[in-house]
């Protein structure tokens, strides 16, 4: 019976430090003492693309103001018996930083524009873009459109490539609906 009460006391004694720290710890986190300045983060200036056409807003950093857009298309490729054809197309859109030129080239960042149709043909396998082991990766989407970004874009890892890298992990891309507002 001694020993048992031993083995307990010793017990007791062993958890009362843990017992008395997570005390500590939850009276150090009472919201009523927690100042309203540390929960918000100070937003970044942003600059802003817009495309109510297609319905998507695209938020860029300030280094950004001044972009350019360009337009081209992307092809859809199917393997034939006279080797790869093209069977869709689309809009591609390419954000352009400011200060790249053709001489010293920085990433942009390319954007495509599926149907929603041609988004489900595409992840179904009824034919592919280019020769990646794995399909563009949805940004977002509307009713009408699935914006995506390449596979493989910064694959040459020009300048900037990180800072895109960064922008894209920072959900830039807000869809609503074509031509009206989000």
């Amino acid at each position: 019976m001694k020993k048992r009460k031993i083995i307990i006391l010793r017990t007791i004694l062993l958890l009362v430090p843990f017992l008395i720290m997570g005390c500590a710890l939850l009276a150090a986190k009472r919201p009523s003492e927690v100042s309203t300045d540390t929960l918000t983060e100070p937003t970044a200036p942003v600059v802003e693309y817009r495309n109510t056409e297609l319905g998507f807003s695209f938020s860029l950093p300030v280094s950004w103001e001044g972009f350019s857009v360009q337009t081209s298309n992307w092809e859809g490729l199917k393997s034939g018996e006279t080797g790869d054809e093209v069977v869709e197309q689309g809009l591609m859109l390419t954000i352009v930083h400011p200060k790249s030129t053709a001489q010293q080239p920085r990433q942009d960042i390319p954007l495509m524009v599926f149907t929603i149709e041609q988004w489900g043909q595409m992840q179904s396998g009824e034919w592919y873009i280019g020769a990646a082991p794995v399909g563009p990766l949805e940004l977002g989407r509307n009713s009408r459109y699935v914006f995506a970004l390449p596979a493989r874009y910064n694959y040459a890892f020009p300048e900037g490539w990180d800072e895109v890298e960064q922008i894209v992990q920072g959900h830039p891309l807000v869809t609503f609906e074509p031509n009206a507002a989000p």
